[in-house]
């Protein structure tokens, strides 16, 4: 697909009554927002990022996507930051009377998205759509989405989704993936959908020099990137999982507490975490009462609150309760780790506290440097 067709692309979707959103930037950062016109990508734009640090800077060859990610995956599109799950109010006869809410959700396509964030979304999947558990609202936005993936060429030096086998390039979970090369797109549909949309651009088939530069592309990609978590097996020669909660007594859980603000940036930026709170929310004049989900953190004090007592009081216990479910006990719930290796944990991080540094900490009793 040549370059200047990336605007047809997008505009074709508008034209099937999709709600495009791709990467704008946004308070010095790439979010995903709805797109106003075809044409409304940015070019040129890189992303800077290490622990505790992200700027934008621009890409000398004028890509549109030679940035690794923002602060902003899928998960916002899929599992609302804040909704109302149900409301009651009184009838006519002073009853109570309980109703569903339900979303109104548009056909949504989102351009721009990485294989972590694909992965994190099968991760999602997992929890809100399982069997006999199945999250009504979260379904309807799932089943409203197109995603358009990328390939990350340009890996920020947070990112670690080679070692979880999360990335740089899309494998599955997407409509259409893009590699980005000098001359255009490789292109690749991922679904009937996708299919359909790139048979109404009438396009030509990619040379085999342009599919094995993607391919080269993506494994200088993979090469690339720094930073790393051991997989199953850890350095220290036990299963990951294990290892881990065999230290539950580290000094480390001491040394990272003394750092760690419990802010929850990281779960806030995290595409996997689901924690959140319920409440209801009454009417002021009584007649009326919604309860409402909204995004939670394992890091605020009130998480741990059970039935009059609190089993995570300070900061060493909630950021244990964080790292070891996040990389050992997901195993358990989904058979695998909950982590994708975008970083975003990482470079979000207001102290700079690097997940892969305590992992490797923890498991050999060294840091990476």
């Amino acid at each position: 697909m040549p370059v200047a067709q990336l605007d047809t692309l997008v505009a074709t979707l508008m034209a099937q009554a999709y709600e495009c959103h791709g990467p704008v930037v946004e308070n010095g950062a790439i979010v995903m927002r709805e797109l106003a016109v075809p044409d409304g990508l940015p070019r040129g734009l890189q992303a800077e990022q290490a622990p505790g640090h992200y700027r934008l800077t621009r890409d000398p060859l004028n890509r549109y996507f030679a940035w690794a990610n923002g602060p902003q995956a899928i998960k916002p599109q899929v599992f609302a930051p804040k909704e109302s799950m149900w409301r009651v109010e009184r009838d006519a006869a002073g009853a109570l009377q309980f109703a569903a809410v339900l979303p109104e959700i548009p056909k949504q396509a989102i351009i721009g998205v990485r294989a972590c964030d694909l992965a994190a979304l099968a991760l999602q999947d997992a929890h809100f759509l399982r069997d006999g558990r199945r999250d009504a609202h979260y379904a309807q936005r799932r089943e409203q989405l197109f995603l358009v993936a990328v390939q990350c060429a340009v890996p920020a030096s947070t990112c670690f989704c080679a070692s979880t086998g999360d990335g740089p390039t899309p494998t599955t979970g997407y409509d259409i993936s893009l590699a980005e090369l000098a001359e255009g797109f490789v292109v690749v549909a991922g679904s009937d959908k996708g299919a359909a949309v790139l048979g109404a651009l009438n396009l030509s088939r990619a040379t085999p020099q342009q599919i094995d530069a993607a391919q080269q592309q993506g494994q200088a990609a993979a090469a690339s990137q720094t930073r790393s978590l051991p997989g199953r097996l850890s350095l220290s020669g036990g299963n990951l999982r294990d290892v881990l909660m065999s230290q539950l007594e580290h000094p480390r859980w001491d040394d990272v507490a003394t750092r760690c603000l419990a802010c929850g940036n990281c779960t806030a930026v995290c595409p996997t975490c689901f924690c959140h709170a319920e409440m209801d929310v009454p009417s002021l004049d009584g007649q009326a009462s919604e309860h409402e989900r909204k995004w939670d953190s394992c890091f605020g004090e009130s998480h741990g609150h059970l039935h009059g007592t609190n089993v995570r009081p300070d900061i060493r216990g909630r950021y244990r309760q964080w790292l070891t479910h996040k990389l050992a006990t997901w195993n358990d719930q989904f058979g695998r780790s909950g982590c994708v290796g975008c970083g975003r944990c990482i470079a979000w991080c207001p102290v700079g506290i690097d997940l892969t540094e305590e992992v490797a900490a923890l498991t050999t009793g060294e840091a990476h440097t």
